[in-house]
Parts: C-alpha cells; structure tokens; sequence
C-alpha cells in the first residue's frame, strides 16, 4: 500500500509546509507510515528504501500530535486512495506491569496476628528513633 506522486498530489494541501533542511520528502514519509500500519512492524524495521525510521517516527509523532494524521487520513479516504480505517490500541510489556498474582503465582498469605498478644511472644523488632544528645 503505497501513495504515487499523482495520489500525493490531491492530498499535500492537507499537509504542512517543510521548512529548512528536510531530509525526507512527505511522500516518503506517508508511504513508510502507511507501510507500518499495513505490516504492523517495528519502527526499526522498515525497510532502507524508507529512510532513517527515526527521522520518520520522529515526524510522524510530530504530526499525531498536531492532528496533521487525523486529517491526513481523513482525506485519503475521502479521495478513495485508501480503504482502511485505522484505530489500533498497542500495549508493550514495557509498560504493563502485571502483580505477580495476576500471572498465576501462588497467593500471599497475610500474616495473622495471634489473639493474644501475650502467646505471640515478645516482638521480633522495635524500632526507635535516634534523638541527638544535647550540646
């Protein structure tokens, strides 16, 4: 799923001025984006014809930001140039962390506490607060 210089040319309206020294064509920019999504692939691994994925994620994160993807996307399928309708949740284990009772591991007891302190026996630690002496 690639965009041709004829279809970018109906939508680069939508798309924001580049200004200075731009590395990467919007045109190659959409195509590695639309790549990503069609593949569902790392950042990392798109191919080299693409570019430097980071200058691309870079800019592709500016633009979600911006809302420029929004209306991108918006305008491809209002030309018909895609046919998708992209809304995605991803979740990395990075980010999720789970309790280890929620992977099956056995439950912690919680420690009962006799009722009567007396049998439960003199207390295992104290903890007392250091006062400096006086001058």
């Amino acid at each position: 799923m690639e965009i041709t210089a004829e279809q970018y040319a109906r939508i680069e309206p939508h798309l924001p001025i580049q200004r200075g020294n731009v590395s990467h064509q919007n045109l190659n920019v959409i195509n590695a984006i639309l790549f990503v999504a069609e593949n569902g692939c790392n950042w990392r691994a798109l191919p080299k014809r693409f570019g430097n994925w980071h200058t691309i994620y870079t800019r592709m994160n500016r633009w979600a930001k911006a809302g420029v993807l929004d209306r991108l996307f918006a305008e491809l399928q209002r030309e018909q140039l895609i046919r998708i309708k992209i809304e995605a949740v991803s979740l990395d284990r990075t980010i999720v962390k789970v309790h280890p009772e929620g992977t099956g591991a056995p439950k912690a007891t919680a420690h009962k506490p006799s009722a009567s302190p007396a049998a439960a026996g003199a207390p295992k630690f104290i903890w007392l607060p250091r006062v400096p002496a006086a001058p």
